[in-house]
This record gives structure tokens, sequence and C-alpha cells, in this order.
């Protein structure tokens, strides 16, 4: 097996927005031994109570509970994280679009260059990085048994040290930055291709809170590459003239009904509105051509270890354009970082694999 990655502790929460990581202590240079591995070495606590608002635009500082993290809150909101080291790092050489973020790629120990293999790309949340996010989601040992090229890559800092994706006016660019990560996003993509054998038909984002955000962008922009997404908690552009898909992509909404930072019924950040959930669904079924009437699922399942008994229920869009799906998950009671179930990892691969491009 082959892997890279870079890790570290993020630390605080901005509580009206995401997972937090404003005083994090230095992590690994890309590349250099050191990834996150679930449940081995020892487990790193996240700080609390760092303070974000001083540089933060006014309209972001100013709201409530935006300043610092009550010690009871923290570990609701950020995960504890595990590290353990690796060895033999693979590195991919630098465009002028990621030379100043390098970034790491997995291979699974199964990788035959003459067969095409399938590419998930993990987006974190904001103020949040890569490494984190997979020691939330654990998508890594998936990539090993079921054979899949996997990457985290890490947005950018902004001024308040908090890394971001720049993927609509809602979320999460609070510092007016020029960051192209649309275009980033895009040349790692473009970049594993040219080293490894992937399956053109099987590209697929997943995304959390920003990065579900950001994953939408990327099924916007880059429908020509983007088979599927799955963002939880995110969401797509209130301005449907700001997603022009080339194609149908399939993609799946996972929220929580009680999530209180991106709302499931909708809500804006620093004056830019974001749509519902299920309006984010809606909106997707209108661009793949898919039949106006929801469907909802048979039963009931479970994505949310914490709340007793089977709490999520489904809802898709039937009759669209061959390559699209429109697919809401809802977590009753679930929060903004809901406590995953042991089968909400592989459900995710699982809907990506079963929509690839046609």
């Amino acid at each position: 097996m082959r892997s890279l990655g870079r890790f570290g502790v993020a630390v605080g929460l901005f509580s009206m927005l995401f997972v937090a990581a404003c005083s994090a202590p230095s992590r690994a240079a890309p590349g250099v031994g050191s990834t996150v591995a679930p449940g081995v070495g020892s487990t790193v606590a996240p700080g609390v109570g760092s303070t974000v608002a001083s540089s933060l635009p006014s309209t972001v500082a100013s709201m409530p509970g935006s300043t610092t993290v009550p010690s009871t809150q923290a570990s609701v909101f950020t995960p504890a994280v595990t590290v353990s080291s690796t060895s033999a790092p693979t590195t991919l050489p630098p465009n002028d679009l990621t030379k100043d973020r390098p970034y790491d790629v997995f291979v699974p120990s199964t990788y035959d260059a003459k067969s095409p293999i399938p590419l998930v790309i993990l987006l974190h949340g904001y103020s949040f990085f890569g490494a984190g996010q997979e020691a939330y989601l654990k998508l890594q040992p998936l990539a090993e048994s079921r054979g899949f090229l996997y990457v985290h890559p890490d947005g950018t800092a902004g001024p308040n040290k908090a890394e971001f994706w720049n993927a609509s006016d809602a979320c999460c660019n609070f510092f007016e930055s020029s960051v192209d990560d649309s275009g980033y996003l895009n040349a790692v993509v473009e970049q594993i291709q040219a080293k490894y054998n992937v399956d053109p038909k099987r590209i697929f984002f997943v995304g959390h809170s920003n990065g579900g955000f950001m994953s939408h962008r990327m099924a916007c922009d880059h429908a020509d590459k983007v088979a599927a997404i799955v963002s939880l908690a995110g969401a797509m552009p209130t301005d449907l003239t700001a997603c022009r898909p080339a194609q149908p992509v399939s993609v799946l909404q996972i929220h929580g009904d009680n999530d209180q930072t991106i709302k499931y019924s909708g809500g804006s950040l620093v004056g830019h509105s974001y749509p519902s959930a299920a309006t984010t669904v809606a909106d997707w079924a209108k661009l793949n051509g898919c039949s106006v009437i929801s469907e909802p699922g048979v039963a009931p399942f479970d994505l949310e270890r914490s709340i007793l008994g089977p709490e999520s229920t489904s809802l898709s869009f039937g009759n669209c354009r061959p390559g699209g799906a429109a697919e809401l998950w809802t977590i009753a009671g679930g929060s903004h970082l809901p406590a995953i179930s042991d089968t909400f990892s592989s459900s995710v691969i699982d809907f990506l694999f079963a929509h690839p491009k046609p």
C-alpha cells in the first residue's frame, strides 16, 4: 500500500460556521511520512476557546457566538483524530495552480496500471483540513478495500488562518480572496489522470460543509469530468445561473434537520443566502432533467449512531437524463457534525459507485 498525507490538530470552532481550526499546531509537510489512520496511534483532542473574531469581517464577527468556543460545544462539533506514521510517499509534480498547495494521493495496493480505477476527492469543512476530515469520515480504509484512488487536499488559509474553499458567494470566501479553487481542483484531477489510470466515468467528490458547497461547485463547473458528488451539510448556489453543468451529474445531499450551522431549511451567511436541502436537490433534479415528482425511500436507515434507531430517510427524483440523479438523505435530529454510523461512509461510496457516467 502506498499512501501520503499530512496531519496536525485543528483547534477551536467558529460556532456559527463550521468545524474550526484557528490555532492549529504545525503540520507535517506534504509527502513527509505522516498520515491519518483511524483507530491507530494516540488520540489528539482538539483545543477549545480560540478567538477568531478579531480578524474576521465585521459582518461575520458580529454573528452570535462567533468569538469563542465553549468547551461544552467543542467536543460536539470538532472530532477527535488519530495519527500514525507511514512510509513510501508519492508526490505528484505541481503546475501553476497547484504549486502552492501540493497534495497527496492514496493508491490502493490492488492498483494495476492496466485497469482504470475510480478517483474520490474529499473536501474539508471551513477552517478544518484534509487529513482531519479523513479522520472523521474514514474513507481511506475503503479506498484500500474497494480499490479507488483517494485525495483529501487542503483549501487556502485566510487572514484569520482558517482554511476555506472559494465555493459560492455564501460560503466561504469571507475575505474576498481571488483564489480559484474550481481551477485548482480541476488541475488536481488532471494531474492524477496524467499519472494514474483513472476511470474517466468514475471521478467523484465528497464534501462536508464548506467542502459540500465546493463539491456542488465542481459539479456545476466541471460536469464533463465529475460523475457524482456527495455533499454533507453543504448547499448549491441560490442563483441557478451560477450553475451551468454541461452534462448531468448525480448528486446526493445529506443533511441533518437540526443543523444549526448550515440550516436544513436554508439561510444566509454574511448577507448571502443559501437554499434549503430540499431546494438544493430539487434544483439538481431540474438541471439533470429528472421527473418533477420526488419519490420517498421505502424504510428509514441508520446514519447517526448517537440517535436511537434508524433515523434517516431518503427522497429521490426519477426519470433523470442518463448520468444524472438527485437524492436527499435527511438525518432526523442530525446536527452539523453528526456522529456518523459504522455504515455512513460505505453508504456514501455505494452511492458514488452506483452513479458512474454513462
